[in-house]
C-alpha cells in the first residue's frame, strides 16, 4: 500500500511523513522529489520547465520506482509529494492501480496564513519564492479536483504527530 502525503509546501508533509512511517509497522518513507532530482541531472539536459513533474518520465519513474521498492521490500510506502495536477495524479494513481497497489490519497491542508508564516518561519529552507508561488496553484487543486479525491487533513490548529496519528487511524480502519 502506499499512503500519500499531498499538499502544499510548507503544510508539514515531510515531517509527517516520518511520523506516519513510525506507526505503520514495516513501511518507508519514499520520497518521489529524488526522482526529480535524478532527471534534473541528466545531461543535456531535458526541456526547460519551472517543475519537474512536467517532464512525463517523473511520473512514470514514480510509479516504477515505487512499484520496485514495493515488490523488493513489501509493507506500505509513505511519500511525501505535492501534486496539483490533475491529469499528473490520474495517471500515477492509474499507474500504480495496474499493479494492484492500493493508495490513500490524504491531503495536509491549512488556512493560507498559517501557510505563509511556515514558509516565511521555515528554520530550514528560510522563506522561499518557489514555495510562495504554489499557494495560488494548491488553492486551485483543492477547489477543483483534491478535495474530492483525497481525505483532507487540516494541520493549522494541529502538530504533525496529531496529524500522524489521525492518518493512521484512517488507514487502519480500512
Amino acid at each position: 500500500m502506499i499512503v500519500w502525503l499531498n499538499g502544499t509546501h510548507g503544510v508539514g508533509k515531510t515531517t509527517t511523513a516520518a511520523l506516519v512511517q513510525q506507526l505503520i509497522p514495516d513501511s518507508r518513507v519514499f520520497d518521489a522529489e529524488k526522482v526529480g532530482e535524478v532527471l534534473m541531472d541528466v545531461y543535456p539536459e531535458l526541456p526547460d520547465t519551472d517543475n519537474f513533474q512536467n517532464w512525463p518520465p517523473w511520473r512514470s519513474l514514480v510509479v516504477e520506482t515505487a512499484h520496485r521498492i514495493l515488490d523488493y521490500t513489501g509493507g506500505t510506502l509513505v511519500m511525501p509529494m505535492t501534486v496539483l495536477v490533475e491529469s499528473y495524479w490520474r495517471e500515477i494513481s492509474h499507474g500504480l492501480a495496474a499493479y494492484g497497489i492500493p493508495v490513500r490519497h490524504f491531503v495536509l491542508h491549512a488556512d493560507q496564513d498559517t501557510l505563509r508564516l511556515r514558509i516565511r518561519d521555515d528554520s530550514v529552507m528560510g522563506p522561499s519564492a518557489f514555495r510562495f508561488s504554489y499557494l495560488t496553484p494548491y488553492t486551485e487543486a483543492l477547489q477543483s479536483w483534491l478535495a474530492r479525491e483525497a481525505h483532507i487533513i487540516d494541520t493549522s490548529a494541529i502538530t504533525p504527530a496529531q496529524a500522524a496519528s489521525e492518518i493512521v487511524a484512517s488507514v487502519n480502519a480500512s
